[in-house]
């Protein structure tokens, strides 16, 4: 795929640090933070929001509080029937793996999340 991209495009990878999403890419750092595969510029600075940490953390506490508030409002099981979501980011329920992609990658047996 990225052969394929038109020359100058850019890949930002923002989970690098946690294996990365694309096969060309590898950690940087803010002192040299972009290296060309293909013609194509990539970036692979790792933990990106450790340069802004206050602004980091108000995004990542307005963006998850709302689901915390959620569960500890109904519970985790009444909190997953009710917000797609959160069935989406479920990875192990009750010690089985329901996440397909963490089954797969771990070689262990896929278990759909019970409705």
């Amino acid at each position: 795929m990225v052969r394929a991209m038109d020359a100058g495009s850019v890949i930002l990878d923002v989970a690098v640090d946690q294996g990365g999403c694309v096969e060309t890419i590898h950690p940087t750092t803010h002192a040299d933070p972009t290296y060309v595969v293909h013609d194509v510029i990539h970036y692979g600075v790792t933990n990106m929001p450790g340069a802004v940490p206050r602004t980091a953390t108000f995004a990542l506490t307005n963006t998850t509080l709302p689901y915390v508030e959620k569960i500890a409002a109904i519970g985790v099981e009444a909190a997953v029937a009710a917000d797609e979501s959160l069935v989406q980011g479920a990875n192990i329920w009750r010690g089985s793996v329901v996440h397909p992609g963490v089954a797969e990658s771990l070689d262990l047996p896929h278990t759909p999340l019970p409705k």
